[in-house]
């Protein structure tokens, strides 16, 4: 259970209607091979000693007592597995039936639960044959991992209109067990997994759902088995019209830390809480991490995610325009990602305000370190977009500056990068200024973490549209733009533009080639994003990050590679806070900003000391 991980499963055995002695084996198969995968804790379906389907048979003392030495014998037979389960079964108790889960752990029951709610419709006839139990919810806590309570739910508990696990989660459970006997039906099943997918959301939870399987009577229903694991609206994994287990990890730290972040999420209920004990251990990862967080893998998926974060960045930059009476829009257009992302959402604003792009002036500012690859692609750009183009070379400036300030123009040192960013972004402002317009900042949200921006310089502007912008996503929405627009020279630039090494530019170019690249200064942008989404947006602690960073780029990088950037990256974000304490204003278009107003509060004198030292124990 190392990090805060521990492997869950949701199982389906085989199942003969009212043969207790077949099901007691093929449950105990079950708990044998999700004990050899590791699992530590197992969901089983609703019902599954008996079947689901016995109809009347549930009222014969025959089955009942049948179920109850079968569950003795389970029991019996686990004293040494290591991990909590729950499977179905049928219990007589005061004159009455109840549907209920048996939850044990180590050979010892440790409680049963009763289905809270009967349906009684359609194809469902339950209230015949079992009451309605009204139990106070019980948390299984266990000892060795206390931010680890489980709750469990049955079936139709989870469509009713307040299901009992919503109580559960109040009480502290992080983890839902629900044993289902869901018959299936044409277009159900996509309803039931956003049912499972949208509880865990709700409750910041791992939801694991247990189906009954095809030996179920197919009299009247047929069932498919359809297991799921989600954690905190996201489905780990699932299986459909299958037998045996489905397996995965659920990050129990991820989901208190979530909890704890979000302030509506209520206090804890007092509620009666049961005790159980696991092997603390670390937990074998299946489960994928992706590299790039916030780009989504699928193709589909992806080109919505371009679309909709184009539109918001695009409708928020419109507000501003709309707000402050801007005739124009003022933006340094270098021929680089970031320049040329803005100049499209520029662009997009300016469409959607039903103004012309002609509205655009983006300016060029070659300087020593400017390429002519750059500078004809912010020429091109510009003449394909409609944008009015001003070119205003500033080596003459600077050199001035540098005589004014006693620099020698030999040392290209910080003072020679950061005087033509800053020569750039005056020329920009008093541009704007002379127009009446608003200087569009080009920033994205990667450099921001990085505090790759020059103070007062291009970390400057009136809006910064790109600012909840992560560098992997800039490249996919240049990218997004190249595959949909009409424009096949436009589409033919933006693919150039992709094709450019990522470089400020700021140090002479040799033999007319960028002499400057980002990455092989601060690190590869894809570990930065990915160190950013997993230590700010997640809280993760940076052994974890480098831990699942190791397997997301398994091939890639190794670790002490992963290692030192992630050093890197974490001492860079804590001497550049003050950069983002100051920030202008910007649209949040994803779930991670670093405005100081919205998503990222942090002083700026915080040591990063605790963190580095943590991302060196390993």
């Amino acid at each position: 259970m190392k990090d805060g991980f521990i492997k869950v499963a949701s199982g389906t055995p085989e199942v003969k209607v009212a043969d207790v002695d077949f099901n007691r084996e093929a449950v105990l198969r079950v708990i044998a091979q999700a004990e050899d995968a590791g699992v530590k804790i197992l969901c089983l379906p609703e019902l599954c000693l008996t079947g689901y389907t016995c109809g009347d048979l549930f009222f014969q003392e025959v089955l009942l007592n049948a179920a109850r030495r079968a569950l003795d014998e389970i029991l019996e037979r686990t004293k040494e597995t290591d991990l909590l389960f729950a499977l179905g079964l049928p219990v007589r108790d005061r004159g009455k039936l109840f549907n209920c889960a048996a939850v044990c752990c180590r050979g010892e029951l440790l409680a049963l639960v009763p289905k809270t709610y009967l349906p009684n419709f359609g194809e469902f006839y339950e209230k015949r044959w079992f009451e309605q139990g009204d139990s106070e919810p019980v948390i299984f806590r266990c000892s060795s991992l206390p931010e680890l309570g489980v709750g469990v739910e049955i079936c139709e508990d989870l469509w009713a209109p307040e299901p009992p696990s919503v109580r559960l989660a109040r009480g502290g459970a992080t983890v839902i067990l629900n044993l289902s006997a869901s018959d299936e039906l044409a277009a159900k099943a996509e309803y039931r997994r956003a049912l499972v997918s949208g509880q865990s959301a709700r409750l910041v939870c791992g939801y694991i759902y247990a189906d009954a399987g095809e030996g179920e009577s197919s009299t009247d229903m047929v069932f498919a088995g359809h297991d799921l694991i989600a954690e905190n609206g996201i489905v780990l994994a699932e299986k459909r019209f299958h037998t045996g287990l489905v397996i995965s990890e659920l990050d129990i730290n991820h989901l208190v830390y979530e909890r704890n972040r979000i302030t509506t999420y209520p206090a804890e209920l007092e509620t009666k809480t049961v005790e159980f004990s696991l092997e603390v251990s670390e937990t074998a990862l299946s489960r994928v991490f992706e590299p790039l967080p916030f780009v989504p893998r699928d193709a589909l998926k992806r080109a919505e995610r371009c679309e909709e974060i184009v539109t918001i960045a695009a409708l928020g930059l419109k507000k501003r325009v709309l707000h402050t009476g801007a005739k124009r829009l003022v933006l340094g257009l270098s021929g680089g990602l970031d320049s040329t992302l803005a100049l499209l959402l520029s662009a997009k604003a300016l469409a959607l305000a039903g103004r012309p792009s002609s509205d655009i002036l983006a300016v060029t500012m070659p300087g020593p370190g400017t390429t002519g690859r750059t500078r004809g692609n912010a020429e091109k750009l510009a003449e394909h977009l409609g944008a009015q183009l001003k070119v205003i070379p500033i080596g003459e400036a600077v050199s001035q500056h540098f005589r004014d300030i006693g620099h020698d123009e030999s040392e290209l040192g910080v003072v020679y990068e950061n005087a033509q960013a800053r020569e750039r972004t005056q020329i920009l402002m008093d541009l704007a200024n002379a127009a009446d317009a608003l200087v569009v900042g080009t920033g994205d949200l990667s450099e921001l973490a990085l505090g790759w921006a020059t103070y007062n310089g291009d970390h400057m502007s009136m809006y910064g549209v790109n600012s909840g912008i992560p560098k992997t996503l800039v490249r996919h929405l240049v990218a997004y733009f190249a595959d949909t627009c009409e424009n096949e020279a436009l589409s033919s630039v933006l693919r150039d533009v992709l094709a450019t090494p990522v470089s400020p530019e700021l140090l002479p170019a040799e033999g007319g080639v960028i002499s400057q690249k980002t990455e092989d200064l601060v690190g590869p942008y894809e570990l930065h994003d990915f160190f950013l989404y997993r230590l700010i947006r997640r809280g993760e602690p940076p052994r974890k990050v480098l831990r699942l960073a190791a397997l997301a780029f398994a091939g890639v990088y190794d670790e002490e590679t992963i290692a030192r950037w992630l050093r890197v990256f974490v001492r860079r974000f804590f001497a550049q806070q003050f950069k983002r304490s100051a920030l202008p204003d910007g649209p949040k278009v994803g779930t991670l900003s670093l405005s100081p107003r919205g998503d990222w509060r942090m002083p700026s004198d915080a040591s990063s000391e605790l963190w580095v030292g943590d991302a060196e124990d390993r």
